[in-house]
């Protein structure tokens, strides 16, 4: 394909998903029902807030009850960990994923988790109300096919230097096993600035926006890898048009299994969501 960026010179089957025309406009809609009345990529912006990783019961619940309180509509939580390295916590596995919805039904919200194997999936699906594919898996195929068959909405991270073309043929995978539940997430991709963990690429909100008709949310806290940058990337994202967050909260970040330096405490969370929704309501939108 060389350096063309003309979209007809792409070497896949295009899908309905994909409005490459000229003079191309926005779908008519990309919202869909998420869960518990709940609607994605319509006027309410969705905040889904919550630790890096399950530790315990009382730390994953004292997450809860602080997101809900502060304003976030869904509840996150890592219960099987993708680690840079083996030494680093892996996760608590099946624990982690029965203390997740535990402590979301405590508090009322739904819970988000992320899959690391299609072999995991049927247990992950008993316990979370949504699924997520982590930046490592956008290309791992048997999981995505794994994925589509459970008609369960589903967060597809794109990968950590995969191009939109490379996230578009992950979402078709997903698609052409039957599920249309697709949530995008921009989480920063790696260039070759090192000051932060990655760079968010914020032109993919509303690119994808024009491209197809998926709602997209953005993960400020793996883009920075900074909780002090998380305030001003979220505004940001939600200025560019993001139809939500994925932020790491933790109630303790200094004490964190994992990602406590990207992690905001949960009085700077409640500190956050004022602002959100200024910027939200400056738009013409709101936080659901």
């Amino acid at each position: 394909m060389g350096n063309s960026t003309r979209p007809d010179d792409w070497e896949w089957p295009r899908h309905e998903l994909i409005r490459w025309e000229i003079g191309l406009t926005a779908p008519a809609t990309r919202a869909f029902p998420l869960v518990g009345g709940l609607t994605i990529g319509g006027p309410g912006v969705i905040i889904m807030a919550g630790p890096c990783s399950v530790e315990s019961e009382d730390q994953i619940l004292a997450a809860a009850r602080a997101v809900k309180s502060a304003g976030a509509a869904v509840l996150r939580g890592g219960a099987f960990k993708p680690r840079t390295t083996p030494h680093s916590f892996q996760g608590l596995g099946a624990d982690g994923l029965r203390l997740l919805r535990q402590a979301g039904d405590a508090v009322g919200l739904p819970v988000v988790t992320e899959v690391m194997a299609h072999t995991d999936v049927d247990l992950v699906a008993r316990h979370a109300q949504i699924l997520q594919i982590g930046a490592r898996s956008m290309q791992n195929y048997p999981l995505l096919h794994a994925i589509g068959e459970t008609k369960l909405p589903v967060i597809l991270k794109r990968g950590l230097a995969a191009t939109v073309e490379e996230w578009l043929g992950a979402v078709e995978h997903i698609r052409a096993r039957g599920n249309e539940r697709i949530i995008l997430c921009e989480r920063g991709i790696r260039a070759v600035e090192t000051a932060t963990r990655f760079t968010l690429d914020i032109n993919a909100v509303p690119l994808m926006h024009r491209l197809c008709d998926l709602p997209i949310i953005v993960d400020p806290s793996h883009a920075t890898g900074r909780a002090d940058l998380v305030p001003e990337v979220s505004r940001a994202a939600l200025a560019a048009g993001a139809d939500g967050l994925l932020v790491e909260v933790h109630p303790q970040p200094a004490l964190a299994l994992s990602d406590g330096q990207q992690s905001l405490a949960t009085d700077q969370f409640a500190d956050l969501v004022p602002s959100l929704r200024r910027v939200a309501n400056a738009i013409g939108r709101n936080i659901s």
